[in-house]
Parts: structure tokens; sequence; C-alpha cells
């Protein structure tokens, strides 16, 4: 496989080289902050070019994308990092167990929804909540949050209100709002895959690249998608699937599974998520690092690459590729070293090859923007926010910026 070169930029103060705690942000003109640049010493890396085809043909058009190497690339990702969903027979119901059409004071209408999953005798419920304006012409574009904290953050009474699903601030702008808790699917927990969806669809057999835990949650929020289908107040081609943290590497493959999602939010999700596996610093969390703690979140595959990143046939640029030409938004938070934003934002640059074959540029930048100040490019996004490791409704609103321009409305 063809690699690409990743050169590493050296900071310049005077006539000697800087090297920058990246804990602090770099002030450069009329006061903007930036995030630091590399130390000069950083290692190099090489990055697998996502347009050279196992066979080692190159990839010129959007057709062979869509048919050669896009379907190659998904499966390296299902063989060595997330795990493959089972063929397993299953059965689908939806049920409005609530309907509110006079939530948030007259405002919205609320709905909760169990989507039931049954195999045999045996079954699980998706506790899905979803508010739609009610003064706006239907169906309405819905942004579906992965929640991966607790939920009174999800509230669907709204007498505990969050800045991580702010859902009246959502529906002010027209947006209906939808969540589900990743528990519901299955407990993020190292329980040798014995509960949940697992435990109902794996029929025992877990081979090296059977499904993890985050590939679970991914599969949950298809299901939601499912359901979005069936609702006429919900326009299907403009679901937005948002999630933050380990929520983010979630929503980030279930874009890259399903076609369905017209925009994948990713919101400081790091290692296995958005952040290069390859870019190395000692303040970041690595595939050694994940592994160690959290390997239950992927196939057993990926455990063989601790400390042997640049022995992975994939990196995460190739991922935000999969989800190309639909949109794809990623954000980092300033503080979050360990979710490592300069990495984050090097995988939505070297995903522009594959954008560019839809006649899209993509970001249109290989600089990191300053910190506070969106990039909205052609297809792709990315923020840095001050702050640490959350999601807040300043993300919130200017993810709602991005797709107010992918689905051409008005704020």
């Amino acid at each position: 496989m063809r690699k690409v070169s990743v050169v590493l930029l050296l900071t310049v103060v005077g006539i000697g080289l800087a090297i920058i705690n990246e804990s602090t942000a770099v002030e450069g003109a009329a006061g903007k902050k930036y995030f630091p640049p590399d130390a000069p010493d950083a290692p190099a890396y090489t990055l697998p070019d996502p347009l050279i085809t196992n066979d080692g043909r190159k990839i010129a058009t959007s057709g062979d994308w869509k048919k050669v190497r896009r379907p190659e690339v998904l499966e390296l990702f299902r063989k060595h990092v997330y795990g493959r969903v089972p063929a397993t027979q299953y059965q689908k119901t939806f049920k409005v167990v609530n309907e509110d059409p006079k939530a948030m004071d007259g405002v919205a209408t609320l709905r909760q929804v169990d989507i039931t999953i049954t195999r045999d005798t045996n079954s699980l419920v998706i506790h899905l909540l979803l508010f739609v304006p009610n003064k706006v012409p239907k169906p309405v574009p819905v942004f579906l949050l992965i929640c991966n904290r607790s939920p009174d953050n999800i509230d669907p009474t709204r007498k505990k209100k969050s800045e991580f699903w702010p859902a009246e601030e959502a529906v002010a702008r027209g947006y209906a709002i939808a969540a589900f808790h990743n528990a519901n699917v299955d407990p993020d927990k190292n329980d040798g895959f014995k509960d949940g969806i697992h435990g109902m669809l794996d029929g025992g057999e877990r081979p090296p690249d059977a499904w993890g835990t985050i590939a679970a949650w991914a599969w949950g929020a298809s299901r939601c998608m499912d359901y979005f289908e069936t609702d006429k107040g919900i326009a299907r081609d403009k679901v937005a699937v948002i999630g933050h943290s380990r929520g983010g590497k979630t929503a980030l493959w279930a874009g890259a599974e399903d076609e369905r999602f017209a925009i994948t939010c990713s919101n400081d999700s790091g290692c296995g998520g958005a952040a290069l596996s390859r870019r190395w610093n000692k303040d970041k969390e690595t595939v050694a690092k994940i592994i160690k703690s959290i390997s239950y979140w992927f196939c057993e595959t990926f455990k063989t690459y601790s400390d042997r990143e640049n022995t992975l046939p994939v990196d995460q640029h190739m991922l935000i590729s999969l989800i190309a030409p639909r949109a794809v938004y990623v954000a980092s938070a300033d503080k979050d070293l360990w979710a490592d934003p300069r990495g984050e934002f090097l995988s939505v640059v070297h995903a522009a090859p594959v954008y560019q074959l839809f006649r899209k540029k993509g970001l249109g930048t290989t600089e990191m923007p300053a910190i506070g100040e969106p990039i909205h490019g052609d297809g792709t996004a990315y923020h840095i926010r001050e702050g640490k490791h959350n999601l807040t409704l300043v993300d919130w609103n200017w993810y709602m910026d991005f797709a107010d321009k992918v689905f051409g409305r008005r704020k």
C-alpha cells in the first residue's frame, strides 16, 4: 500500500526553535488564540493512502471509490478495529409509549418511543426520546445524541436541563432533537459480552473480528434511524448523529456504517475516534493505553496493535473518508490534550482527497483555526473550543450552524 508522508512544521521564534507547552494557547494577530504547534522533536509518521486499493491501484473517480475502495476500507475497519455485526436474525418493533403535544410550554411535541429488539425469548428495549418543534413546517431535520453520560442529562420531563442535550435551544432553531442512552443497547463494562445486544445476537461465537461495544452502540443509533423513517414529522434525509467522547467514536462509526445519516458530529472523540492513531505525543491517549483500560470497545484483533499503530492497515482519516460525500463535523477542546486536538483536526485534513472525488474541497486549509473560530468547509467542518473535555451549548450551536448550511436552512 502506498503511504502518504506527513510533514511536521516547526515553530520559529526569532532565529531559534521553541518548544511550547500544549496546555498553553499561543496568541497570534489581533489577540486570537491558537492551539500550539507540535514540538520540533515530535516523531514523524506516515499515513496509509485512502485512495490506494488493497492490490495497489489508484482510485481516481467517485464511482470507483463507492464501488471498490469504500467497501475495502469499511471491511478493514470491521476486521481490525471495531468488529462486524453478526448476521443473526432478530425482530424489531416501535411503540410510542408517551406523547405530549404541549411539551416545553407548548412549543414542542414529546414522543417517547420504545424500540424493542427480540430474538427467540430474549428482548431488549432502546428508549428513544424525541422533541419535535410544533411551529415549524414538517418534516423537520433532527439531531440524534448517543448519550454516554447519566440518563438525567436527557431528562424528558425537562425538570433537569443540561447543555449536554440542549433540547430547548434545538427546538427554538427549528430542529427536532432526539437521544438514547448507550446502556440501553449494551452496558459499558467488560462483562465478556454476555449482556445487552451482544448477549442476544452473538450466539456464543466470538471470533477475533466480532463486534465490540462501540459497534453495538452504533448499531443502536441505526435502529433509532429505522424509527425516524416511520415518523412523518422527521425528514429522513436530514438526520444528524452526534456523540461526545466514547459517544463521538460511536457516532463516527455509525456514520461510516450507515449511509442514511446525513451529518456525523464527533465531539472530543480522541483515540479510536477522530484522532490519528499513528500520531504520538506524551499527553494523548494511544492505542496501547485504550486497549489496556477499555479493550472491549473494540474487536479482539485491535489488541494486537498496541504500540504497533504503524502496522494498522487503516488510520482514522480513513474512517472520516468513509462518510464522504456526506457531511462530517469534528470538534476538539484546547484543554483536552488526552483526545489530541491536532490529531483530530489532521484526520479531517487527510480525508480531503476522498471528498475531492465528489467535487468537495473539504476544509480547504491545512492550518488549525483560531480557538473559538469554526471552519465550515465543503462537506467537512472543524472547531476547537476553549475549555475541557465536554459537550457544551457552544459546541451545539456551531453544529447547528453547520447543519443550517448543509441543509440549506436559514437561522
